[in-house]
C-alpha cells in the first residue's frame, strides 16, 4: 500500500517542505527588517515580494491540480 501511494505522500511532503521554507524565509525577514530600521514602504515592498512568491507557488500547484485532474498535464 506504501508504494502504490509513494506519488501522493511524495508530493505533500514536497509541499509542505516548501512550506516550511517560505515560513522560515519570512522569519529571517522579519528579524532582517526589525535589526535594520527599515522604513515601512521598504517593509511593505519587500512582503508584498515574499507574497507574491508564495502567492505564484500555490498558484502553480492549482493549476497543476486541474490539469492532473483533466488529464492535460
Amino acid at each position: 500500500m506504501l508504494y502504490e501511494n509513494f506519488a501522493l505522500i511524495e508530493s505533500i511532503g514536497l509541499d509542505l517542505l516548501f512550506a516550511s521554507v517560505f515560513f522560515f524565509i519570512g522569519m529571517a525577514i522579519k528579524d532582517v527588517l526589525k535589526q535594520g530600521n527599515v522604513p515601512i514602504f521598504g517593509q511593505r515592498i519587500v512582503w508584498l515580494v515574499l507574497f507574491l512568491g508564495c502567492a505564484g507557488f500555490i498558484t502553480k500547484g492549482l493549476i497543476q491540480l486541474s490539469w492532473e485532474g483533466a488529464g492535460i498535464g
